[in-house]
């Protein structure tokens, strides 16, 4: 170790990457790390190359990616050593890159990509002994030939993305060229004669580069290597004649071209693996592919196939997995494709499927992924009649466990399951075939009865004389067999049914040596090499000794051996654990005592030197000790997260309170909870929840918790201001501040895992999926670091070695001094088993709760004798929970929506609106674009852009490619609308469009508030929804209109005229009348799906955490009143300002007045008068956060589960089936009318399993499960769904 005590000078590799280096630049420490051979600084925020690097004399690899580096003189050029350079996406320009880089004679690697390079770095030529070169992503427009001259040995070479219009021949000198990438560069005069010279190539990458059959070569027959090849987006109109002679092509992507056939040559390409043939103008497929035994992936979405277009003989494909055929002419599928073993993947939406072979039920189980949408009249096949039986007993051969579900959700799919024989001829009467079979035992009871008394009666005399006979026999064998053998000791004994494998490592006792252990907490814990002979006098050891005999077999002693000074719980645990090593092992000898001062001379041979005893003990007693911990004072904000909170430390004082937050404050026997006056009572909850567990787990429930509330009186105050420095009476002077920044967010962990070696040390970071901490990241095995800016974190694991441990704790305390801090950060020591609540809430589902085994029964089974655990594994049925244990969707954020918002808005070119008046579709008006109502029909022709292809002529190159468009017909159809308008649509507009736009229309139906994501985006969250039918008015008058003229003419009708007049008016004066309209607008799950819906006017409606738009008439005449603009006190700014400006597009306000009103400042006269008086409504709507809603349904042939999308509605409530929803604190279990009674059993105990689960998972979150029908909703159900009202009901 060097001078000081410092590690730095021993680590050879640390990752410093997604570290906030703009402001502090890089640890000056760094420049101490003189063994240092690779560093990585990515994502740090750095605008230079650091200079403490200069003194890394020995440093190799360095990556400096996603910073603002614009040039590399100073330290890089001082690395002698250098191997490798990343500095991609970064600002780098042609005068940033020093000459002398290149200059140097170990550089193999340079990343130059994602920067603004315009032209080639000056001196690139020199690098001689390049092998990677990466410039992809830049401005690049010509390369130097001299650079091919040079750099002969280059394996790998990536100039995609650039702006190269031709390529130097000298790349023919690159014959150890293993992979060529040139995407997207117009390399139109590039003919590329030189390809079949790279004979060493690998992989070829041409996307989007002007080829065509004149520029390529004709036989690349000699790129025997050649295995990968990408030729999509080149307008080819056929396959290159030359990729047929590739022998060993493995994947081949013509994609996004123009070919119409494929040629069948194909079975040429014996070793094809993918073949990706999308957005072409394929009609068939060759059925010379069926030969092609390798190809596991068929991807041809968006071509032109029918159902005569794929062979017939595709079920020959035994590897395939993929098949994809998405937006085709489909009608049918082959019954072959559905023989696939492994077909693991079927997508075929957006077809014009009828219906699927009824071999589909064979491989439903086997399929990862199925998707059928979008085909409108598809029907799916019935099942066979063998598959078919069984169904009634299919609740009873499920296992509704938690733990079995869990596993189920997590496992991969079952192998393919044998083919069901049908059922031959009709089925027979049971009961027919019962009273034959007993009229026949009737009949030849008489006649067999004397003949089997005799049979059996001679069969066990006989059978009585053998079993005398074999006892005689077996205690004679038994006696002469102990007289020759004496019994082994250990004979007798049964091993107890243990995992070895948590105790000692798969490759224990495998090569001859010594392997000693120490006893740690009960456990064995492995110690390194350096330290054997070396024994505590307070700890006890296991050692193994493994030799080779002279037959080459594996030998094995075992000792342990005893300190005098020991604990019981080491004594006993080392004998234990010797024992269960030799169980292990299959060892035949015993195991030897040894004690401290008594060693028996085999034990001390197994050293070369004298064995030494040290005073103490190192490890840790597994009993409990009563000696005193000492538990530092800290302080933690508190920050509410989706699952849970975390804890943020800050500094142990008065001044870092904050009234809008809660803190925990641990003073180790006393724990505070202190709660601002303008905090959430449910962070103060689960803050309490957590401070209970670090009392339970932590302290062994000797802590005391106390729950302090700003501004309320409590015996706890001057112990809790005392705690934080305060003396008596100073407290009174404390004025609290808000200081914390509302959108501070707290650091993203760095998870580093400690590597040692003979003599060197490294950090690199663990890559985290998801950016999401869980607890399976740590192994046993290692050490790990975890840094959280204000705590670092040290994680022992049980089977980590003592040296690694030690090196943990030295990085650990240089990785905290490395980096600026606040005073209060500190180093924790955590080991594995005693996590504290701190260091668990930096992970995401890290629970201690025990699942509990919801098991069920089955007493008819049980009373047949059967044994119910091999029943169930025999006859358990397939069945489909995952759905309820994947976590929620997360919610959009507003910028998300708006960028999608505008990419959708920017390709439409335009937007054409009809509505349904009678009998035909008339143009709508500008200013109802955007207000649909529930008892119409709409029709949108959404005209979008589509970018053109450049010209394949080389004459036309100057010309613009001329731009293309695609047709998207939306139909809209209300609540309350019949199907005749769908029906007028088919029959008169659509063949309208079809003859207009041919085959670049697409039609998609929509019913209200089920619309499609990309037609709300053109309304720009400004989506009103009407009650009932648009100008009802008008359409009244319009009768009378037309019986005006026709009075005068019949003399006789002139007396029945007085008759009419009177009645009219009543019925004509009261539907005009004036009401008041109440709008409610609300985002489900994405503020894409914002929408405004009318509902009734009703006070009990309003949330404190929505807007709503009132609108109150004054007198008989719709011509004046006022608008409200309600705004919640909890609501989204956002949303009011939305809703104040959808009122003033809603309401001419030469008529009506508007007004935005807060709660609580509602006006007297008018408000609560037009919204019916005042009542009492919710304050909250803590269920929009945890709303979810789940489908049970058969119709697949097993029971699934699946879940609605976060935009669901009251019509998803499907009427033959049952669902499940989640608000967060209840679980409601909606069964429909039509809904079969196996559905209703099976939804219940799929209710039980989520309820369970997420007491679990959420125990902050208690849920009840209710059941509702339908009809019978309650307001706790209903208010889950927006605008909800009567049952859908389709006049016809």
């Amino acid at each position: 170790m060097a001078a000081g005590g410092t590690v730095l000078p021993f680590v050879r590799g640390i990752d410093l990457t997604k570290n906030d280096f703009k402001d502090t630049g890089i640890p000056r420490s760094i420049k101490e790390m003189s063994s240092l051979r690779w560093l990585r600084v990515n994502s740090a925020g750095i605008d230079d190359v650091p200079e403490e690097i200069a003194n890394l004399q020995k440093l190799e690899h360095l990556s400096l990616k996603n910073n603002n580096i614009e040039k590399l003189y100073g330290a890089v050029t001082s690395l002698p050593c250098l191997r490798s350079l990343n500095v991609r996406h970064n600002k780098l320009q042609k005068t940033g890159v020093p000459k002398d880089l290149f200059q140097m004679d170990d550089l193999t690697t340079l990343d130059f990509s994602h920067n603004k390079l315009t032209e080639i770095p000056e001196g690139l030529e020199e690098a001689k002994s390049l092998l990677v070169l990466n410039l992809s992503d830049n401005m690049i427009e010509e390369i130097p030939a001299q650079v091919f001259v040079n750099c002969t040995d280059l394996l790998y070479l990536n100039v995609g993305d650039n702006n190269l219009e031709t390529f130097p021949p000298q790349i023919r000198r690159l014959v150890h060229l293993q992979t060529l990438i040139l995407n997207n560069n117009p390399l139109t005069h590039f003919q590329f004669r030189q390809l079949p010279s790279l004979v060493a190539l690998q992989t070829l990458h041409m996307r989007a580069t002007q080829r065509s059959p004149s520029n390529l070569p004709a036989n690349i027959e000699a790129l025997t290597n050649l295995a990968d090849v990408d030729l999509s987006h080149n307008d080819l109109q056929k396959i290159p004649d030359c990729i047929f002679t590739l022998r060993n092509i493995k994947r081949l992507n013509m994609s996004d071209n123009s070919i119409s056939e494929i040629s069948g040559s194909i079975d040429t390409w014996s070793k094809l693996e993918v073949l990706n043939m999308c957005r072409n103008n394929l009609t068939a497929l060759p059925s010379q592919i069926c030969k092609l035994e390798s190809l596991r992936r068929l991807m041809v979405n968006e071509n032109q196939l029918d159902f005569e277009g794929i062979p017939s003989g595709i079920g020959k494909m035994v590897a395939l997995e993929v098949f994809s055929a998405a937006h085709n002419r489909l009608e049918m599928i082959p019954e072959g494709l559905c023989r696939c073993p492994n077909l693991k993947k079927l997508i075929l939406n957006s077809n014009r499927l009828v219906t699927l072979p009824e071999t589909i039920h064979c491989i439903n189980e086997t399929l990862e992924q199925l998707e059928l949408a979008d085909n409108p009249e598809m029907v799916w096949p019935p099942k066979p009649r063998g598959m078919a039986q069984g169904s009634g007993v299919a609740f009873y051969n499920i296992d509704f466990s938690l733990q079995a579900q869990l596993r189920n959700a997590g496992a991969q799919a079952a192998q393919l399951a044998a083919t069901l024989a049908q059922q031959q001829g009709t089925p027979k009467d049971p009961i027919a075939r019962k009273k034959r079979l007993r009229q026949f035992r009737k009949d030849q009871k008489d006649q067999q009865d004397d003949k089997q008394e005799k049979i059996l009666k001679g069969m066990k005399e006989i059978a009585k004389d053998e079993e005398k006979q074999k006892q005689k026999d077996k205690m004679t064998e038994e006696r002469s067999q102990e007289v020759k053998t004496q019994k082994r000791w250990d004979e007798a004994l049964e091993r107890p049914p243990l995992n070895y494998q948590e105790f000692f490592d798969e490759d224990v006792g495998q090569i001859p040596g010594i392997t000693i252990w120490e006893i740690e907490n009960f456990l064995p814990n492995q110690i390194e090499e350096s330290v054997y002979g070396k024994f505590y006098e307070g700890d006890c050891y296991i050692v193994l000794k493994t030799e080779m005999d002279d037959s080459q077999n594996l030998e094995w002693k075992i000792f342990f051996w005893i300190g005098e000074k020991s604990t019981l719980d080491k004594k006993a645990c080392s004998a234990i654990h010797a024992v269960n090593l030799r169980n292990y092992l299959g060892a035949q000898g015993r195991t030897h005592r040894e004690e401290q001062g008594d060693e028996s001379d085999d034990f001390l041979d197994l050293f070369d030197h004298d064995i030494t005893y040290i005073e103490g003990g190192r490890t840790a007693s597994g009993f409990f000790t009563v000696e005193e911990m000492d538990y530092p004072v800290r302080l933690y904000r508190i920050f509410p997260t989706h699952t849970g909170i975390h804890l943020e430390t800050v500094a142990c004082c008065v001044e870092s309170l904050d009234p809008r937050h809660v803190f925990l404050l641990d003073d180790g026997k006393v724990i505070y909870v202190w709660q601002g006056s303008k905090a959430k009572k449910t962070v103060t909850t689960k803050t309490r929840l957590c401070a209970e567990k670090m009392s339970k787990e932590e302290r062994k429930n000797l802590s005391e918790i106390h729950t302090l509330v700003q501004g309320k009186e409590h015996p706890e105050w001057p112990q809790f201001w005392q705690a934080l420095g305060l003396d008596e009476g100073e407290e009174e002077e404390v004025e609290l501040e808000e200081h914390v920044d509302p959108s501070f967010t707290p650091v993203v962990p760095r998870l580093y895992q400690v590597g040692l070696g003979m003599g060197y040390l490294e950090l690199p970071q663990v890559e985290i999926p998801e950016g999401k901490l869980v607890q399976k990241l740590l192994r046993t095995k290692n050490v790990y670091i975890l840094d959280c800016y204000c705590d670092v974190f040290v994680w022992i694991g049980r089977k980590s070695t003592r040296l690694v441990r030690a090196a943990a704790l030295k990085l650990s305390q240089e990785l905290l001094k490395m980096i600026l801090r606040p005073d209060h950060a500190a180093t924790t020591l955590v080991k594995e088993g005693t996590e504290p609540q701190v260091f668990k809430t930096k992970f995401t589902g890290w629970t201690d709760v025990i699942d509990v085994d919801f098991t069920r029964t089955a007493d008819s089974v049980r009373k047949t004798g059967a044994n119910l655990k091999d029943w169930c594994a025999k006859q358990e049925t397939k069945v489909d929970l995952s759905a309820l244990f994947t976590p929620r969707q997360q919610p959009m954020s507003l910028e998300e929506a708006q960028q999608c918002m505008d990419e959708w808005n920017d390709d439409l070119d335009s937007m054409d609106a009809f509505v349904l008046e009678g009998k035909k579709f008339v143009k709508l008006p500008e200013n109802e674009l955007g207000h649909f109502y529930s008892g119409e029909c709409y029709v949108f022709l959404c005209r979008y852009w589509v970018p053109g292809e450049p010209p394949e002529d080389d004459k036309e190159e100057e010309t613009e490619p001329e731009d293309d468009f695609q047709c998207v017909v939306y139909f809209w159809q209300g609540r309350q609308a019949s199907n005749m308008g769908w029906l007028t649509f088919t029959f008169s507009l659509q063949k309208k469009f079809e003859a207009l736009f041919g085959d670049k229309l697409e039609v998609s139906r929509m019913h209200q508030q089920q619309e499609v994501v990309k037609f709300m985006a053109h309304f720009k969250r400004k989506f009103v929804i009407h009650s009932g039918r648009r100008r009802q008015d008008r359409q009244q008058a319009k009768p009378e209109e037309e019986e005006k003229p026709a009075e005068p003419k019949p003399s006789d009708q002139r007396p029945m005229r007085p008759k009419p007049k009177p009645r009219p008016p009543p019925p004509v004066e009261e539907p005009p009348k004036p009401k008041p309209e109440l709008f409610h607008m609300r985002s489900n799950g994405s503020p894409l799906f914002t929408r405004c819906i009318q509902i009734e006017p009703n006070a009990a409606s309003l949330n404190s955490e929505f807007c709503y738009i009132l609108k109150v008439p004054f007198g008989q005449d719709d011509d004046s009143g006022i608008v409200y603009v309600w705004l919640g006190e909890k609501s989204d700014e956002e949303e009011g300002r939305l809703a104040e400006e959808t009122a003033q597009e809603m309401y001419d306000p030469e008529k009506y007045s508007l007004q935005v009103v807060r709660e609580g400042e509602e006006p007297e006269n008018f408000f609560w008068i037009g919204i019916g008086g005042r009542k009492a409504y919710d304050k909250d709507a803590a269920y929009m956060r945890h709303t979810r809603l789940f489908r049970c349904s058969n119709e697949k042939g097993y029971f699934a589960v699946s879940e609605k999308c976060s935009d669901f509605c009251q019509d998803d409530l499907a009427d033959d089936d049952t669902m499940i929803l989640d608000d967060g604190a209840n679980v409601f279990l909606w069964l429909g009318s039509k809904a079969s009674d196996v559905e209703i059993k099976l939804a219940l105990k799929s209710a039980q399993v989520y309820v369970q689960n997420l007491r679990v998972k959420q125990p902050e979150l208690p849920r009840k499960l209710l059941c509702t029908f339908k009809g019978k909703e309650s307001k706790k159900f209903t208010r889950c769904f927006h605008g909800w009202g009567e049952f859908k009901t389709t006049r016809e």
